[in-house]
Formats: C-alpha cells, structure tokens, sequence
C-alpha cells in the first residue's frame, strides 16, 4: 500500500499557509514546506515563510535549511523533502505539504528518478565553455540530432534546459525524452489527496496579492535585500533573481525608484499566480475551496476537513 500524504496547493496568497496548519493540527501532521525559495535562510519577508507565530507549535519542515548563494536543483530538494517525509510517517504523523512550487510537489509525489549530471558537473562545463565559445545554436543543433523531440519542445532561449538535455544524453545515452517517458511510467510513490485554494473571482485573488506585496514592502524587503548583500550574497545568486528580491535588488542600484518596483513585484506576482492555477488545473484529484472576496478560512476549513474525512483521513 501507498503512504498517504496530503497537500495543499494554490496561487500565491491564497491562504496555503493558514490552511496547511490547521489541516495539521486537526489530523496530527506536521508541514513539509514544498516553495522553492522558502528553503534560504535570511528570505523571510520576501518569500513569505511562516513565522513561529504562524506555524501555531506545527512542526514545520524544509524552511530556511539553505545559504542563500547556494544553488539547489529539483532533485536535490526533492531529496532532502523526502527524507523529510519519510521521517514524518516513520512517527506515525501526516506529511501535509504546502506550497506552491508545482514541478516539485509533482516530482514529490510521483517520487521521480532524476537522470544524472549536475550544474558543477565536469561534462556541465564543458557544455557551458561551448556555448561561452559558439552560442546556444550549435548546442540546440546538436540535442536536435539525438533528441529531436525535447529539441522541438525547448525554446532557443532556453539555454539551462538546452544544456541539460545535452548533459543528459552525454552522461547516460539516453535522451530526456527516454528518460521522461520511462518516469511516466513508474506509479506515483505517494497517494496524495489534494486540497486546492483560490479565489472564484480572479480580480479578488489579483486585490489580495497587491496588499500582500505593500505588506512585505511595510515589513522591509528593501532592507531584507540589503542585509542579504551585506552578509555577502552575491547580486547573481539564484536566490536574489526570485520575484521581489530581483525588483529591490535594481532599487538598491538606483536603476527605478520604490514605486516603480513595487508595481513591477505585484504584476510579477500576478503573472506567476497565473502560471501556478494554469499547472494545477491539470491535476483533477485537486478537491477546491474557493474563496469569495475574502477567504472564510472556518468555512473553508470545514469544508477541507469534511472532504478529507470522507476521504478515509482521520
């Protein structure tokens, strides 16, 4: 039999957080913390991390575990989260994951195998001095030749993803195509039940991240990036060019003023919330509560709990 997880998913600011803790504490679980940027230290305000106030004595897991000039892949956080997860069942407790990072909640769930080969890799440079040399049409050339699928399917800009696929079929002679359909193949390691938040209007949704956006700017985001950099982050850091830090980092730099930033971080935002619903309304096992203008997290919370329950979760 399958462990069972439970997760609770939405776009930006739409109560995940709130949900994921009263969800745990109503069916013993403790908060595995499935947000790309959630896992740097010194990242609170901008990445909006539960605070201990928030987390209500929930155990809460893969929050502020990294250095922000470190450089973590998909497989490596789905790594550590799992072993997180594993640990949480091996006490007898309910793994509630939260966030709103889709590929790697999915890469979670289905427990995916990643093909080999990392960004410090010595076949990683060789491709990365090559591209330095000729520019990314060569490559593109060359992964069209052994995968002309995966070629077809990545964008000339897509240099990263371009440079994997090529690392890919290098390190195991096989394509990512072959690797991705072999992936599909395999049953998902968990069986997941889903509870999906957002707002029926999306006007309200797009209100609601507007005022969280002037609520990080009232907290200090401007000095949350400023004290980053001064601890000694590099302004390229993966972790900086995350929506919000990226806006504040050209302030810093004098290159737009605050306002300028601040409605560049909230249509950002937008158009990530955007991206987050467009990935998660492919998954119909998502059971949704949806918000009117403002969320009624008790009603909501009934409505989770009874969904749940009849689900067999107790």
């Amino acid at each position: 039999m399958q462990d069972r997880i439970l997760c609770v998913v939405g776009p930006t600011a739409s109560g995940k957080t709130r949900m994921g803790v009263a969800l745990a504490k109503a069916f013993g679980g403790e908060v595995v913390s499935v947000d790309s940027m959630q896992i740097y230290r010194g990242m609170t305000i901008g990445t909006a991390a539960p605070t201990e106030e928030e987390m209500e004595g929930v155990p809460h897991h893969m929050i502020a575990i990294a250095d922000p000039d470190e450089q973590w892949s998909v497989a490596r956080f789905a790594q550590a989260a799992d072993a997180c997860i594993q640990d949480i069942l091996a006490r007898g407790k309910l793994p509630v994951l939260v966030g709103g990072t889709g590929l790697y909640l999915d890469a979670l769930v289905r427990g995916n195998a990643f093909a080999p080969g990392s960004s410090e890799g010595e076949i990683r440079r060789k491709l990365q001095k090559q591209l330095e040399e000729t520019g990314i049409e060569p490559l593109l050339e060359q992964l069209r030749a052994v995968d002309p699928e995966t070629a077809r399917r990545l964008h000339p800009g897509d240099e990263k993803r371009i440079l994997r696929a090529l690392e890919v079929w290098q390190e195991t002679g096989h394509t990512m195509t072959e690797h991705n359909a072999m992936t599909q193949q395999k049953p998902d390691r968990y069986e997941a039940l889903y509870i999906g938040l957002s707002f029926r209007d999306r006007a309200d949704l797009k209100a609601r991240i507007d005022r969280r956006v002037d609520q990080m700017v009232q907290q200090g985001l401007l000095q949350e990036v400023e004290q980053l950099l001064a601890g000694g982050v590099a302004e390229e850091a993966t972790a900086l060019q995350a929506i919000g830090y990226k806006q504040f980092l050209a302030v810093r730099r004098g290159e737009c003023t605050v306002q300028e930033a601040v409605e560049e971080v909230k249509l950002r935002s937008r158009q990530y919330a955007k991206r987050q619903l467009t990935w998660l309304r492919r998954n119909e096992k998502i059971h949704w509560v949806l918000w009117e203008k403002e969320p009624d997290f008790q009603q909501g919370l009934q409505n989770a709990t009874e969904y749940l329950t009849a689900q067999g979760l107790s």
